[in-house]
């Protein structure tokens, strides 16, 4: 693994060692804490953020490193100058690149210019650094993932691809249900479906919340993603999306018993109050924290090899 790019360039094996990783190093963090002595992280973010920001800093520094943010004050990447050229600055300072970008494009660009383990923090099309955290948060109430159902309801993005990837990956059965017209592109369908085949796992993409089925979580994020505020009549997709929001009474008819979302979360819309806060159902901040773990294992994996 010579980068964290996106979810369908690791195997099985590759996700959960960091799966086991990651809980190994949340369980006992001083044990790592020497893994980044002397490295150092250059953490670039094209787009505001409080947990992937913070849990990178903090991760950083449990592990022995050195964090340095570089802001949106910088511009996008590739206008100020070449994504090539900000690639190799960086690489001949920093051991690590971590970046939270706009365009999938900008982090292949980091990837192949740059001498150093880059890791996508967020692009347009992935989430893996939430896609690990969010598995390593199941690992920790089901004690064999390949058993569980898990399902994603709202508007397909770089969260439900990462999810779904991965859960066709480690041969999770994996429902996605999105309005129609709000769902993947067919090349992460097509992708989804010959990973989940080749792992044996189940997977269903459907607009019919009605064929949600049976269920052991119940995973959700914002309906309008970040950057996107401004695209549409807010009161027209908030009455297109309404059927999916993910409340009690859908936990109760898929007979689910976690709640998931990445946060922020626009309460009362994708998700009711009541759900997000219900101590007995919602896993949220526990996916929260288990960004930093997840990332800590990535971030493991990367330096020891080099």
């Amino acid at each position: 693994m010579n980068h964290y790019l996106a979810d369908d360039q690791l195997t099985k094996a590759q996700i959960q060692a960091l799966i086991a990783l990651a809980i190994e190093i949340k369980k006992t963090p001083s044990s790592f804490n020497q893994v980044m002595k002397g490295k150092s992280a250059a953490m670039i973010f094209e787009k505001p953020s409080l947990r992937t920001h913070v849990s990178f800093d903090m991760g950083i520094n449990k592990l022995g490193g050195h964090a340095l943010y570089l802001g949106q004050q910088n511009g996008k990447l590739g206008e100020r100058e070449r994504v090539s050229d900000y690639a190799k600055n960086l690489s001949c300072y920093a051991d690590i690149i971590v970046a939270r970008v706009f365009e999938h494009q900008s982090i292949q660009g980091l990837a192949e210019h740059g001498s150093v383990p880059v890791i996508n923090a967020l692009c347009d099309v992935y989430h893996p650094c939430q896609s690990l955290a969010d598995f390593v948060t199941l690992a920790e109430h089901f004690d064999d993932l390949s058993m569980i159902k898990l399902a994603y309801v709202g508007d397909g993005n770089n969260v439900s691809n990462s999810l779904m990837l991965m859960a066709a990956i480690l041969g999770v059965d994996f429902t996605l249900v999105c309005p129609e017209g709000y769902g993947p592109s067919q090349e992460m369908l097509n992708s989804t479906e010959k990973l989940a085949e080749q792992s044996g796992s189940s997977f269903i993409f459907t607009t019919d919340i009605n064929k949600l089925g049976k269920q052991d979580a119940i995973y959700t994020d914002t309906w309008v993603s970040m950057g996107n505020e401004g695209d549409e009549d807010k009161k027209a997709l908030l009455e297109k999306f309404h059927p999916y929001q993910v409340n009690h009474a859908l936990m109760d008819k898929a007979q689910a018993s976690l709640v998931m979302h990445c946060q922020p979360a626009h309460l009362e819309e994708e998700i009711t109050t009541a759900l997000f806060d219900d101590q007995d159902k919602s896993v949220v901040f526990q996916q929260a924290e288990n960004r930093m773990w997840a990332q800590c294992a990535v971030l493991t994996s990367l330096i020891s090899e080099q």
